[in-house]
């Protein structure tokens, strides 16, 4: 293998990662936005009282039940929604406990 080769392997090496990277940002950015839209559709922080994560759902506790857009929650990708008293169990998948972090983070 030539230098000229090698430099080129290197770049190409550099490049992807570099792509890689920016792409695992704007996915974390993605995720944070949702996150936020998903506090709006339950209310506002101030309405959220508790959360918890089990298996692949998220059950909030909240103020307010009939200020929720469920359709909004839905619309970010809920696979179902569960209403008892002033709790939502929010079937979301794999990805609660990062949902949950997220939340954490925001109070």
């Amino acid at each position: 293998m030539s230098t000229t080769q090698i430099v080129t392997y290197a770049v190409i090496a550099v490049v992807l990662v570099i792509i890689l990277l920016v792409m695992l940002k704007l996915n974390k950015k993605d995720f944070n936005m949702e996150v936020n839209k998903l506090v709006k559709c339950l209310g506002g922080k101030e309405n959220i009282l508790d959360k918890e994560v089990n298996m692949s759902r998220f059950k909030v506790t909240l103020k307010d039940v009939s200020i929720v857009d469920k359709e909004g929650i839905t619309k970010l990708g809920a696979k179902g929604i569960v209403e008892i008293d002033n709790q939502l169990k929010i079937i979301f998948g794999p990805d609660n406990r990062t949902l949950m972090k997220y939340i954490n983070e925001m109070k």
